[in-house]
């Protein structure tokens, strides 16, 4: 497996430190660019195909994830590599594969690309899956959770409402229990819209089935068939008052 990959340090010997590690011990790793600031990281990523970034967290004029945010992707892995451990909690909630302290370790170098492996792997499957057009399974009334070892079938009829949780989407279910997995609401939305799914408030998709009663207010609220109350957000009320036939 070719991994194409960028550098974003504002440091040269550190850059070509690491470049030098991954050309050694991780072959596998096609350095295709490298950037020493944010506006060549963002020129960097737009002009390749990524699928791996590694990110110094302190650059010059701003940080790691106001790249991040700039970009506006999500479709490639992240490594962190820093001296400052403070920034770990936030790394984790931008679904970062693997966070490495300074001065760079060789071992846990290999360790971060085999994370990025595994991680790329496990996508590779699903979209191979999502390609068959032909599997019903999904096609028609499922929805896929991964996790580390694999992927779960669940029925799409099962899920009462999706929670966004920063870059992530909490599912909960018609039998009490709930699955976290590293998508954001918007990409949930994108799939599930066509199955009755309504995004009500920025932070909230429902499955029209399951409501139970609406409660009119300045926005409104409903009160979901797991008795959670959904807050409606005041752009989306006309809408929803419409395909519900209220």
């Amino acid at each position: 497996m070719e991994i194409k990959a960028i550098i974003v340090e504002d440091e040269l010997p550190a850059r070509e430190t690491l470049e030098a590690y991954l050309e050694k011990y991780c072959p596998e790793i096609k350095v295709v660019a490298t950037a020493s600031n944010i506006d060549e990281a963002i020129q960097a990523i737009r002009n390749n195909d990524v699928d791996l970034l590694f990110l110094d967290i302190e650059l010059p004029y701003g940080n790691a994830f106001d790249l991040i945010e700039k970009v506006g992707k999500d479709d490639f892995e992240i490594v962190f590599i820093t001296a400052y451990s403070d920034y770990a909690i936030e790394a984790l909630n931008k679904k970062a594969a693997y966070y490495i302290m300074k001065p760079l370790d060789i071992e846990e170098l290999i360790k971060a690309v085999e994370e990025v492996k595994n991680r790329l792997s496990q996508q590779g499957i699903i979209e191979s899956i999502n390609k068959v057009k032909n599997f019903d399974a999904i096609q028609t009334n499922k929805f896929m959770f991964p996790h580390q070892f694999g992927f779960d079938l669940l029925e799409i009829g099962t899920i009462i409402r999706c929670e966004g949780v920063d870059n992530y989407t909490r599912f909960h279910f018609t039998d009490g229990s709930s699955k976290l997995i590293s998508k954001t609401l918007k990409k949930i939305e994108e799939q599930l819209s066509e199955y009755g799914f309504m995004r009500v408030h920025k932070s909230n998709l429902v499955n029209l089935r399951h409501i139970l009663s609406y409660h009119k207010g300045k926005t409104g609220s409903l009160l979901m068939s797991d008795k959670s109350e959904v807050m409606i957000a005041s752009g989306k009320k006309n809408k929803l008052v419409e395909l519900l036939g209220l």
